[in-house]
Protein backbone atom coordinates (compact mmCIF):
# COMPACT_ATOMS: atom_id res chain seq x y z
CA UNK A 1 0.00 0.00 0.00
CA UNK A 2 1.26 3.48 -0.89
CA UNK A 3 1.85 5.70 2.15
CA UNK A 4 1.37 9.43 1.62
CA UNK A 5 1.88 12.52 3.76
CA UNK A 6 0.20 15.84 2.94
CA UNK A 7 1.23 19.00 4.77
CA UNK A 8 -1.49 21.51 5.58
CA UNK A 9 -4.20 18.91 5.01
CA UNK A 10 -6.86 19.71 7.58
CA UNK A 11 -8.80 21.94 5.14
CA UNK A 12 -8.99 23.22 1.56
CA UNK A 13 -6.94 21.66 -1.22
CA UNK A 14 -4.94 19.49 1.16
CA UNK A 15 -8.07 18.01 2.70
CA UNK A 16 -9.69 17.30 -0.68
CA UNK A 17 -6.45 15.75 -1.98
CA UNK A 18 -6.32 13.56 1.11
CA UNK A 19 -9.93 12.47 0.60
CA UNK A 20 -9.25 11.49 -3.01
CA UNK A 21 -6.09 9.58 -2.19
CA UNK A 22 -7.74 7.68 0.66
CA UNK A 23 -10.43 6.69 -1.84
CA UNK A 24 -7.65 5.54 -4.17
CA UNK A 25 -6.32 3.23 -1.48
CA UNK A 26 -3.43 5.24 -0.04
CA UNK A 27 -2.49 4.95 3.61
CA UNK A 28 -2.56 8.63 4.37
CA UNK A 29 -1.13 10.99 6.96
CA UNK A 30 -2.86 14.31 7.53
CA UNK A 31 -0.12 16.78 8.45
CA UNK A 32 -1.52 19.73 10.37
CA UNK A 33 -0.15 22.39 12.70
CA UNK A 34 -3.49 22.52 14.53
CA UNK A 35 -3.84 19.24 16.43
CA UNK A 36 -7.60 19.49 17.00
CA UNK A 37 -8.46 20.29 13.38
CA UNK A 38 -5.95 17.78 12.09
CA UNK A 39 -7.28 14.96 14.23
CA UNK A 40 -10.86 15.73 13.22
CA UNK A 41 -9.92 15.75 9.54
CA UNK A 42 -8.09 12.44 9.88
CA UNK A 43 -11.07 10.84 11.60
CA UNK A 44 -13.45 12.11 8.90
CA UNK A 45 -11.28 10.73 6.13
CA UNK A 46 -10.10 7.47 7.64
CA UNK A 47 -6.52 8.74 7.67
CA UNK A 48 -3.81 9.08 10.32
CA UNK A 49 -2.95 12.39 11.93
CA UNK A 50 0.56 13.70 12.49
CA UNK A 51 1.15 17.09 14.06
CA UNK A 52 3.40 19.04 11.72
CA UNK A 53 4.45 22.68 11.73
CA UNK A 54 6.58 23.12 8.62
CA UNK A 55 8.30 26.17 10.18
CA UNK A 56 9.60 24.24 13.18
CA UNK A 57 12.55 21.83 13.06
CA UNK A 58 11.50 19.90 16.17
CA UNK A 59 7.95 19.44 14.89
CA UNK A 60 9.17 18.13 11.55
CA UNK A 61 11.68 15.77 13.21
CA UNK A 62 8.92 14.39 15.45
CA UNK A 63 6.70 13.85 12.40
CA UNK A 64 9.49 11.92 10.68
CA UNK A 65 9.77 9.62 13.69
CA UNK A 66 6.01 9.03 13.69
CA UNK A 67 5.87 8.23 9.98
CA UNK A 68 8.96 6.02 10.16
CA UNK A 69 7.45 4.07 13.05
CA UNK A 70 4.30 3.64 10.97
CA UNK A 71 6.20 1.91 8.18
CA UNK A 72 7.78 4.58 5.99
CA UNK A 73 6.76 6.99 3.24
CA UNK A 74 6.24 6.79 -0.53
CA UNK A 75 4.63 10.11 -1.44
CA UNK A 76 5.21 13.56 0.04
CA UNK A 77 2.88 16.41 -0.92
CA UNK A 78 4.15 19.82 0.16
CA UNK A 79 0.86 21.68 0.26
CA UNK A 80 1.13 23.98 3.31
CA UNK A 81 1.32 27.60 2.22
CA UNK A 82 0.44 31.15 3.22
CA UNK A 83 -0.10 34.57 1.69
CA UNK A 84 0.53 37.44 4.09
CA UNK A 85 -2.05 40.22 3.87
CA UNK A 86 -1.05 43.86 4.08
CA UNK A 87 -2.70 46.73 5.91
CA UNK A 88 -5.48 47.01 3.35
CA UNK A 89 -6.34 43.32 3.14
CA UNK A 90 -4.63 42.10 -0.02
CA UNK A 91 -1.07 40.95 -0.52
CA UNK A 92 1.27 43.96 -0.52
CA UNK A 93 2.47 45.23 -3.87
CA UNK A 94 5.98 46.41 -4.55
CA UNK A 95 5.48 49.85 -2.96
CA UNK A 96 4.30 48.34 0.33
CA UNK A 97 6.37 45.18 0.48
CA UNK A 98 8.56 44.83 3.56
CA UNK A 99 11.33 42.41 4.34
CA UNK A 100 9.22 41.07 7.21
CA UNK A 101 6.36 40.11 4.89
CA UNK A 102 8.77 38.43 2.49
CA UNK A 103 10.50 36.59 5.34
CA UNK A 104 7.22 35.33 6.83
CA UNK A 105 6.01 34.14 3.43
CA UNK A 106 9.24 32.35 2.61
CA UNK A 107 9.40 30.74 6.06
CA UNK A 108 6.35 28.62 5.26
CA UNK A 109 6.26 28.47 1.47
CA UNK A 110 9.97 27.95 0.75
CA UNK A 111 11.93 27.08 3.88
CA UNK A 112 9.05 24.84 4.98
CA UNK A 113 9.23 22.88 1.73
CA UNK A 114 12.98 22.42 2.10
CA UNK A 115 12.75 21.61 5.81
CA UNK A 116 10.11 18.91 5.29
CA UNK A 117 11.60 17.45 2.11
CA UNK A 118 15.09 17.26 3.59
CA UNK A 119 13.82 15.58 6.74
CA UNK A 120 11.79 12.96 4.89
CA UNK A 121 14.38 12.21 2.19
CA UNK A 122 15.79 9.15 4.02
CA UNK A 123 12.32 7.60 4.19
CA UNK A 124 11.52 8.45 0.58
CA UNK A 125 14.80 6.93 -0.59
CA UNK A 126 13.74 3.60 0.94
CA UNK A 127 10.55 3.58 -1.14
CA UNK A 128 10.36 1.57 -4.35
CA UNK A 129 8.56 4.44 -6.11
CA UNK A 130 9.07 7.74 -4.27
CA UNK A 131 7.11 10.81 -5.33
CA UNK A 132 7.23 14.45 -4.22
CA UNK A 133 4.56 16.95 -5.28
CA UNK A 134 5.18 20.63 -4.53
CA UNK A 135 2.07 22.79 -4.73
CA UNK A 136 3.07 25.90 -6.66
CA UNK A 137 1.11 28.56 -8.59
CA UNK A 138 0.89 29.98 -12.09
CA UNK A 139 1.99 33.23 -10.41
CA UNK A 140 5.39 31.54 -10.16
CA UNK A 141 5.71 31.54 -13.94
CA UNK A 142 7.99 34.36 -15.08
CA UNK A 143 6.71 33.82 -18.61
CA UNK A 144 3.10 34.30 -17.52
CA UNK A 145 3.74 37.21 -15.17
CA UNK A 146 5.62 39.12 -17.87
CA UNK A 147 2.98 38.61 -20.57
CA UNK A 148 0.75 41.72 -20.89
CA UNK A 149 -2.92 40.86 -20.84
CA UNK A 150 -2.40 37.74 -18.76
CA UNK A 151 -4.28 37.53 -15.44
CA UNK A 152 -0.91 36.77 -13.86
CA UNK A 153 0.57 39.95 -15.36
CA UNK A 154 -2.08 42.00 -13.57
CA UNK A 155 -1.35 40.54 -10.13
CA UNK A 156 0.45 43.17 -8.00
CA UNK A 157 1.67 41.06 -5.07
CA UNK A 158 5.34 40.19 -4.71
CA UNK A 159 6.01 37.84 -1.80
CA UNK A 160 3.68 34.97 -2.71
CA UNK A 161 4.68 34.76 -6.40
CA UNK A 162 8.36 35.05 -5.47
CA UNK A 163 8.01 32.24 -2.95
CA UNK A 164 6.40 29.95 -5.49
CA UNK A 165 9.04 30.76 -8.11
CA UNK A 166 11.60 29.66 -5.55
CA UNK A 167 9.61 26.46 -5.01
CA UNK A 168 9.80 25.78 -8.76
CA UNK A 169 13.58 26.12 -8.75
CA UNK A 170 13.83 23.88 -5.69
CA UNK A 171 11.67 21.32 -7.52
CA UNK A 172 13.95 21.30 -10.57
CA UNK A 173 17.15 21.00 -8.56
CA UNK A 174 15.83 18.21 -6.34
CA UNK A 175 14.58 16.33 -9.40
CA UNK A 176 18.05 16.49 -10.97
CA UNK A 177 19.72 15.43 -7.73
CA UNK A 178 17.39 12.45 -7.18
CA UNK A 179 16.61 10.95 -10.61
CA UNK A 180 15.07 7.87 -8.99
CA UNK A 181 12.27 10.02 -7.57
CA UNK A 182 9.40 11.70 -9.38
CA UNK A 183 9.49 15.33 -8.15
CA UNK A 184 7.17 17.90 -9.72
CA UNK A 185 5.53 21.27 -9.08
CA UNK A 186 1.82 21.73 -9.74
CA UNK A 187 -0.58 24.62 -10.24
CA UNK A 188 -4.05 23.80 -8.88
CA UNK A 189 -5.67 26.86 -10.47
CA UNK A 190 -7.52 29.75 -8.80
CA UNK A 191 -9.34 27.68 -6.22
CA UNK A 192 -11.69 29.00 -3.56
CA UNK A 193 -9.78 28.52 -0.27
CA UNK A 194 -8.92 30.47 2.86
CA UNK A 195 -5.61 31.41 1.21
CA UNK A 196 -7.39 33.78 -1.18
CA UNK A 197 -10.29 34.57 1.18
CA UNK A 198 -12.49 32.25 -0.92
CA UNK A 199 -12.36 34.45 -4.01
CA UNK A 200 -11.23 31.66 -6.34
CA UNK A 201 -13.54 30.52 -9.14
CA UNK A 202 -12.70 26.81 -8.87
CA UNK A 203 -13.89 24.28 -6.32
CA UNK A 204 -11.42 22.33 -4.22
CA UNK A 205 -12.50 19.25 -6.14
CA UNK A 206 -11.30 20.86 -9.37
CA UNK A 207 -8.15 22.25 -7.79
CA UNK A 208 -7.09 18.95 -6.28
CA UNK A 209 -7.20 17.15 -9.63
CA UNK A 210 -3.63 17.90 -10.71
CA UNK A 211 -2.22 17.29 -7.22
CA UNK A 212 -3.81 13.85 -7.12
CA UNK A 213 -2.75 13.08 -10.69
CA UNK A 214 0.90 13.82 -9.96
CA UNK A 215 0.78 12.04 -6.60
CA UNK A 216 -0.10 8.72 -8.24
CA UNK A 217 2.39 8.72 -11.14
CA UNK A 218 4.63 5.71 -11.51
CA UNK A 219 8.41 5.44 -11.91
CA UNK A 220 8.07 6.14 -15.65
CA UNK A 221 6.22 9.41 -15.05
CA UNK A 222 7.60 12.92 -15.55
CA UNK A 223 9.97 14.58 -13.12
CA UNK A 224 11.33 18.09 -12.73
CA UNK A 225 8.25 19.60 -14.37
CA UNK A 226 5.64 22.27 -13.71
CA UNK A 227 2.07 21.23 -14.52
CA UNK A 228 -1.55 22.25 -14.32
CA UNK A 229 -4.53 20.10 -15.19
CA UNK A 230 -4.01 20.78 -18.90
CA UNK A 231 -0.31 19.87 -19.05
CA UNK A 232 3.12 21.53 -18.72
CA UNK A 233 3.34 25.20 -17.83
CA UNK A 234 6.02 27.70 -18.91
CA UNK A 235 8.64 28.57 -16.32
Amino acid sequence: MTTTLITGANKGLGHETARRLVEAGHSLYIGSRDAVRGQRAAERLGARFVQLDVTDDASVAAAVRTVEAGGGLDVLINNAGIAVAGEHGGEPGAADLTADVLRRTFETNVFGVVRVTHAFLPLLQRSAAPVVVNVSSSLASLAEVTTPGSPRHAYPGVAYPASKTAVNMITVQYAKAFPGMRINAVEPGFTSTDLNRNTGHQTVEQGAEIIVRMAVIGPDGPTGGFFDVNGPLPW
